[in-house]
């Protein structure tokens, strides 16, 4: 068996890879680890997203931790944060979240939090996949009154829409704003907290019915909402994704403002109120080239990590800086936050909106901060084997460092296998937009011929 946790937990297509079978292990191994470091009985939170796999994951989940001890509290649909959150507010030893995130309803995935609400650590991880490869044997089943035992926790929205609030501080008063749901966990504390904190919000895709989470709307899909605010009078749109743990946004004209833009604008004013930790923003090399620009001439430090919120994460614990993020929308308060938070973001953004409104400022104003460099992204599908073969592929390797000296220094090429897809992913950023298209062509019709042929 590969190595099952990637970057963001455990992702497969539900039935096929994501399996009842595997995901009983999942919590036999998860309950065995937690028993044998804590020497407890463990008491694990688990919330989902609206995918119709979610249910049966769930139980099948509960029923692997319950077998051997563990008690399960169900969260029901909240985002992820939610849970990372929550965690902590109840006092857990861990918490499952069953979600995949941005990815098609036909995924899933599970992901553990720790009881300090910060995702499990490699070391942790690796037992638990050593059970389950194992078939978990030598893991022994409970009995009679040590079987655990499952409650449902119905306050859990409640809570973690409360404590959104207390950690936004924000009065939204005068603005209007149109909220993409995705059809997905954002939904139920959106609707809650931003009217509570004086917004006039309205809400769409908040119908999830098990397929159709992402679908044509949310953070992965902006056309709707940008053209819905475009038309309407709106301040501006905000759109989650599946599990609310990242946040985009646009303005009233309806242009796009990805998390580079959020991290920028957010951070500068952090800066301003003395509460940017370190005077340095911690993203990863997909970051435009016209946000390091920018952050240079604020006088803002930049760090960079590979892609994936754990590895920004893991800079900003170890450097004790306050925000960090991906281009996508993934955005750390590590003030107030163990993982990144969609609807946090959303409404530090829209504090900020709020008080430059009261100046004259729109949202577009906000958006013109910096030019962004063209940047042109090409996806191709690839199975692990591939991903595989590409990275042990030398000519493949000096054809994309060719590809970089082209462009004389005025742009980049970075070619790099997603962590929670089937993906390669080939991103070439210049200022010159026919010659990266040109390049991104040329990198991934040579990937073709050589690995996909």
């Amino acid at each position: 068996m590969g190595k099952l946790f990637g970057t963001d937990g455990i992702r497969g297509i539900a039935g096929r890879e994501l399996t009842c079978e595997l995901a009983l292990k999942i919590g036999r191994g998860t309950a065995a680890v937690l028993t044998r470091r804590d020497g407890r009985r463990p008491r694990i939170l688990i919330g989902k997203d609206t995918r119709v796999s979610g249910d049966m994951l769930e139980s099948t989940l509960a029923a692997g931790l319950c077998s051997v001890g563990a008690d399960v509290d169900l969260l029901g649909v909240l985002p992820t944060p939610g849970v990372a959150y929550l965690v902590q507010k109840y006092g857990a030893d861990a918490g499952i979240v069953i979600s995949a995130s941005h990815n098609p309803m036909e995924f899933n995935g599970i992901k553990i939090f720790k009881g300090d609400g910060y995702k499990l650590p490699d070391e942790v991880e690796n037992e638990i996949e050593a059970c389950i490869e194992n078939d978990c044997a030598g893991i022994p089943l409970a009995e009679g009154a040590a079987i655990g035992r499952i409650h449902m926790r119905r306050t859990a929205v409640a809570d973690y829409a409360d404590f959104l609030a207390e950690h936004i501080d924000a009065d939204l008063a005068g603005l209007h704003v149109l909220f993409d749901c995705a059809n997905g966990a954002a939904a139920e504390v959106a609707q809650r907290l931003f009217p509570q904190l004086g917004c006039q919000a309205e809400f769409l895709f908040t119908e999830g019915d098990g397929l159709n989470v992402n679908k044509g709307c949310g953070a992965t899909h902006l056309a709707a909402l940008e053209a819905a605010v475009k038309a309407g009078d709106y301040d501006c749109g905000i759109a989650f994704d599946g599990d609310a743990d990242r946040c985009l946004a646009c303005d009233e004209t309806g242009a796009e403002i990805d998390g580079d833009k959020i991290i920028a604008l957010v951070g500068k004013d952090m800066k301003e109120r003395g509460r940017l930790d370190g005077n340095t923003a911690v993203v990863t090399v997909m970051s435009n080239l016209g946000f390091m620009k920018y952050m240079q001439a604020q006088g803002i430090e930049t760090a960079r990590t590979a892609v994936g919120d754990r590895y920004v994460l893991e800079k900003m614990r170890a450097g004790h800086y306050a925000i960090g993020g991906e281009q996508s929308g993934h955005v750390i308060f590590l003030h107030h936050s163990t993982t990144g938070d969609g609807e946090l973001t959303a409404g530090k953004l829209l504090k900020l909106l709020a008080a430059k409104k009261r100046e004259g400022f729109k949202m577009s104003d906000l958006n013109a901060i910096y030019k962004k460099f063209p940047q042109v992204l090409l996806n191709l599908e690839m199975n692990d084997a591939q991903k595989r073969a590409f990275r042990e592929d030398e000519y493949i390797a000096g054809f994309i460092e060719s590809e970089q000296q082209n462009l004389m220094g005025s742009g980049r090429v970075l070619v790099r296998a997603s962590g929670t897809e089937p993906k390669m992913r080939v991103m070439v950023e210049g200022e010159d937009m026919a010659a990266i298209t040109a390049s991104a062509e040329r990198i991934a019709e040579m990937i073709r011929k050589r690995i996909l042929a």
